[in-house]
């Protein structure tokens, strides 16, 4: 189980080309318990998830996102969004750790996944939030692209030691 794991992990590719095949309510699901099985600060949860997979709304996210165009393909839209009532200050982090969780049950689900990055930037959350209706007190972090792939990417790992430090930098 730890190796096949660790394969899930290092398989784990951003994937942008899917085929038609919508993504099964069974898979939407398990995606979103693994989502909300993340850690959160203080046990906070301050996420809250919007799923969208009908064609006009999926298609309005693509021209939203200024890096959104595989919406076009994608059979599903998740967007993490940060409630900002439950997780003031580490909703970034919680909601980042719930988006890592999601991606990598997508790979183990044999689905393709990638990550748009919503907030920081302004104008990406207000058009991501005019789109969606999300409300004022939430922020949305990213959208997750995700759809069967129609395209393989080898599983690869990106270790460099350089980066490594031990006891001290």
């Amino acid at each position: 189980m730890g190796r096949e794991f660790i394969q899930t992990i290092l398989a784990r590719r951003s994937i942008r080309k899917y085929t038609a095949e919508p993504v099964s309510e069974a898979d939407i699901q398990t995606l979103l318990e693994a989502a909300m099985a993340a850690p959160s600060a203080s046990n906070r949860k301050p996420w809250h998830f919007v799923v969208v997979t009908g064609r006009q709304m999926l298609d309005a996210l693509a021209d939203a996102h200024p890096h959104g165009k595989m919406l076009a393909e994608a059979t599903l839209c998740v967007a993490v969004c940060g409630d900002l009532a439950e997780g003031e200050r580490f909703w970034v982090q919680d909601c980042s750790a719930a988006t890592e969780n999601l991606l990598l049950a997508a790979t183990a689900l044999g689905l393709g996944a990638v990550w748009l990055g919503v907030y920081p930037r302004e104008e990406r959350v207000a058009a991501v939030r005019q789109v969606l209706g999300i409300p004022e007190t939430s922020v949305p972090l990213n959208l997750i692209s995700i759809g069967h792939p129609a395209e393989e990417k080898e599983p690869r790992t990106q270790y460099d030691g350089a980066r490594v430090h031990r006891e001290r930098w």
